[in-house]
């Protein structure tokens, strides 16, 4: 069960919702059904808001509504259940090309876990996984957890780019590119699955809470 999330200010136009220092399930579950209800109804006034991995972010007009009047509404949001749990779409079938020239460093990655590369991929593909956020650059997405395999650190250097569709691991996450970008996680695969389409409304298929499952291409 967790505590009464803290509300903090963010600048003179934001509003963090945090309910947890540190990442876990249940915090970052909690975040995204609440940012999901505040979509669905927002408040007057709120003119945007972000779920990120254990905090909430909600961005409003203060010509519209104050800080405090808008950390009751928060309040009262929460004390009504607004961060249970909400149905998410289908499960995403996600393909994935893993090892050789698409995934450099798998061989590696399962030989830190213990495992053969087949066995990696058996159960990194063996399980219905959470998009826990979507960050750092355009469509990119965090998913989690895989409980049966270790929270591997990033690497030790940073690759300079890896392109769209590059499926990374670290931290018992697993990471879809959606644009170019330099790197410093483990490159285990490829996929065409491209979760960033900048002419398209909405240009993400997959956001915050979405279901994900990988699949041997």
């Amino acid at each position: 069960m967790l505590p009464m999330p803290l509300i903090v200010p963010l600048g003179d136009r934001g509003l963090l919702v945090r309910f947890a220092e540190t990442l876990d399930d249940e915090a970052n579950s909690a975040a995204v059904s609440f940012a999901r209800t505040l979509q669905a109804t927002p408040p007057s006034g709120v003119v945007e808001v972000v779920p990120n991995l254990v905090s909430v972010l909600v961005r409003y007009d203060p010509a519209r509504i104050g800080f405090a009047e808008l950390r009751g509404e928060m309040q009262l949001q929460l004390l009504a259940g607004a961060g249970a749990a909400l149905p998410g779409k289908p499960v995403q079938p996600i393909a994935v090309r893993y090892g050789g020239e698409d995934g450099p460093d798998l061989e590696e990655v399962a030989g830190a876990s213990g495992l053969g590369a087949d066995d990696f991929v058996a159960r990194h593909s063996g399980a219905d996984l959470r998009v826990l956020a979507i960050g750092f650059a355009p469509g990119f997405a965090y998913c989690g957890f895989h409980g049966d395999l270790p929270p591997l650190p990033r690497r030790g250097a940073v690759r300079p780019m890896v392109p769209a569709g590059t499926v990374l691991y670290a931290a018992g996450q697993t990471a879809l590119t959606a644009t170019p970008i330099p790197t410093g996680w483990h490159v285990i695969g490829r996929t065409d699955f491209i979760n960033f389409h900048a002419g398209a409304e909405p240009p993400l298929s997959l956001v915050a809470g979405d279901s994900v499952r990988f699949m041997v291409s």
